[in-house]
């Protein structure tokens, strides 16, 4: 039976008046949509090629996987094949450009030695393990210089250079400072390492990016062809648009529901943006304001379960614990993140008097969830399967069978053979910057087990901290964020694992409050100027100053970066050796604590706050850092004091806000 689709209850979002080419702004702010689009023959056989990628890793997922190095090595094959044919040697050439004869003798130069690989890595590991031919030797060479240059065209030369000068440290360590100094390995044993072997290339990020990130991927863009992202924009308005400032409390929700099957900061912001931005404009918010929430609100959606970041998977087999384990210590964090969004845009409503949309002008959520509610079934089809036990690969797999099944309950999401053709197109697209930034970023890792100098960096770091924890957090917080201007936030997040993150773990923090700790800053470097690629895509949209909206950004952000330091101080919010009261206490005073942080950074509760109660908020939000019965009494207390401060004051000039 098919349901209809009654679309009068949907509200009308105003045009955008810049006329903005959102595939070019994504071009601008995003290396992975600086593709070409060439004519004919060409981007068919493109499209074959991702679809084919796709059907292999649909098949495998659900039928069985390769050994770790054969499903790693065909899972490159075609990335490195995709990227030489679908992105130009530079990002200026025309988009509609042919394909150049190079950069197909490119794609058949980086195929070549992982066929060798796939045919031969039996043979090299029973009977020549440790001793590589010279034929080796020069697949790997081959493989390591195609590898560096897909990773530049699709992302930018900071990670290949990255992976550059780690080999070139392999070689030269014994020339290097006393701290940084090691015996050095040859030629021989370092491709062998990088090539051969499971702590280079085709380590653990590999592993993940070739097994559950990419079925994910794909499950979020088959969900995406189901008309979920319009569904969730809808339902967003129905759950907040009336609010005090609803259009930028819609762009939260929004932004976090995308965030639940989408892992990019950019995207998500070019997604949902291009609704809520205009929207928030005609109410009256500032159009950095605007660019800034949908920034800091996309960006959340990479910490938000039940799909969250790529980061999230390898953060899971790094522990040595089930994905399960990993989204289930992300949801309180996750939760807190988004409330200190929404309180600083509630008070920055109040501040400016906003209200909220008409009721009428609004979609009914009944209505709304009647006649396209079952597109959230396979999400939550994932989180049972995930809770019932079995592995994130084969839930991925269920998750993306039942968005075939239930999309053909209304005509509008039904997944012909064409859209799923065309799902399965961009979900091999969307994986390919993933699948080179940990590809790449392997190299890095396997610099750090060849020479040990994880460890030393873990000491150096404890050691300029003075063994402090919260110098150390600090230090940690800072190398997170700037290697994350350079870096994708999947390879952020296996360096500062690997260089950083040993550090917290040396100072007794639990391994998952450590390695989310790192995880958290590495995606906050989205937000973070002077490369805030996700602030400066909402500016785009907005139309607004990029630096200014990079800043208001942070300034929303803060909030949320509290939020990591509690958790680190206070693990029970990661569900560690957590008890029913102690969590409601500390989800309690961790409330309180961003609730504090937000009447700082907005610097309004019921009426404008001076700069004494302003650092009085400032005070009491810092102090909950500890969870000790004492800070959470300060807390407390200061909270009232404010409260009692600003109602009076609110009195007085004849203020009208309710209590927040």
């Amino acid at each position: 039976m098919d349901v209809t689709n009654d679309r009068s209850d949907e509200v009308v979002v105003p045009e955008s008046k810049e006329g903005i080419d959102f595939d070019e702004l994504m071009r601008k702010f995003d290396t992975e949509a600086r593709f070409r689009t060439p004519p004919g023959w060409q981007l068919k056989m493109i499209a074959g090629l991702c679809v084919a990628m796709s059907c292999f890793h649909f098949f495998t997922a659900g039928f069985g996987l390769l050994p770790a190095q054969k499903q790693g090595a065909v899972h490159l094959a075609f990335v490195l094949i995709i990227v030489f044919l679908l992105y130009p040697i530079k990002s200026s050439m025309p988009k509609n450009s042919k394909i150049p004869l190079y950069d197909f003798a490119l794609a058949i130069f980086a195929a070549v030695p992982l066929v060798y690989l796939v045919m031969q890595i039996d043979v090299i590991a029973m009977e020549r393990s440790g001793l590589p031919t010279k034929l080796d030797i020069a697949m790997g060479f081959m493989l390591i210089a195609a590898l560096l240059e897909a990773t530049r065209r699709i992302s930018n030369p900071i990670l290949p250079c990255l992976a550059i000068v780690s080999l070139l440290y392999c070689f030269f360590g014994r020339y290097m400072p006393d701290m940084l100094s090691h015996r050095g390995f040859n030629i021989n044993r370092i491709v062998n390492h990088m090539y051969l072997g499971t702590e280079g290339i085709f380590g653990t990020p590999l592993e993940v990016s070739s097994t559950f990130v990419f079925m994910f991927i794909l499950f979020g863009s088959v969900l995406e062809k189901t008309g979920m992202g319009r569904f969730i924009i809808d339902l967003s308005m129905a759950l907040a648009g009336w609010s005090t400032g609803g259009p930028a409390k819609v762009a939260v929700v929004a932004s976090g529901l995308m965030g639940t099957i989408s892992g990019s900061s950019v995207a998500n912001v070019c997604t949902t943006g291009m609704f809520t931005i205009p929207l928030m404009k005609s109410v009256g918010y500032k159009s950095y304001f605007a660019g800034a929430v949908e920034a800091v609100a996309s960006t959340g959606g990479q910490i938000m379960p039940p799909v969250m970041g790529a980061g999230a998977f390898i953060m899971a087999q790094f522990l040595g614990v089930s994905y399960l384990e990993v989204a289930l210590a992300a949801v309180v964090p996750a939760l807190l993140y988004y409330f200190a969004v929404m309180v600083q845009v509630h008070f920055e409503a109040k501040r400016l008097g906003l209200m909220g949309l008409s009721r009428d002008k609004l979609p009914k959520i009944g209505r709304l969830l009647k006649q396209k509610g079952f597109l959230l079934i396979p999400l939550i089809a994932i989180i049972y399967l995930l809770i019932a036990g079995y592995t994130p690969l084969y839930a991925a797999f269920a998750g993306i069978l039942v968005s075939f099944v239930l999309s053909w309950l209304n005509k509008e999401t039904r997944l012909t053979p064409v859209r799923i053709a065309q799902a399965f197109e961009a979900g091999a697209r969307g994986a390919l910057a993933v699948a080179c930034a940990c590809a790449c970023v392997g190299m890095v890792v396997g610099m750090g087990t060849l020479t040990g100098l994880a460890l030393r960096i873990a000491g150096a770091i404890v050691t300029l901290a003075g063994g402090k924890l919260i110098l150390t957090l600090f230090f940690t917080m800072c190398a997170s964020i700037i290697l994350g201007t350079g870096l994708p936030t999947t390879a952020n997040f296996i360096v500062t694992s690997t260089m950083a993150a040993p550090a917290l773990l040396q100072l007794g923090v639990p391994a998952m409050a450590a390695y989310m700790f790192v995880f958290y800053f590495g995606i906050a470097a989205d937000l973070t100027p002077p490369v805030a690629l996700a602030a400066y895509a909402g500016a785009g949209i907005a139309g607004s100053d990029p630096m200014k909206t990079g800043g208001t950004a942070f300034k929303l952000a803060l909030a949320g970066f509290l939020v990591p330091y509690i958790y680190v101080y206070n693990p029970i919010l990661l569900f560690i050796d957590a008890t029913p009261l102690l969590m409601i206490q500390s989800i309690f005073t961790a409330m309180i604590g961003v609730f504090l942080l937000a009447m700082f950074t907005i610097g309004h509760y019921k009426a404008p706050l001076n700069w004494f109660i302003r650092l009085l908020a400032l005070v009491g939000a810092l102090g909950l850092l500890d969870p000790g019965t004492t800070t959470d009494l300060i807390g407390l207390t200061l909270l009232a004091v404010i409260y009692a401060v600003q109602t009076m004051k609110a009195k007085k000039i004849g203020g009208q806000d309710k209590p927040a």
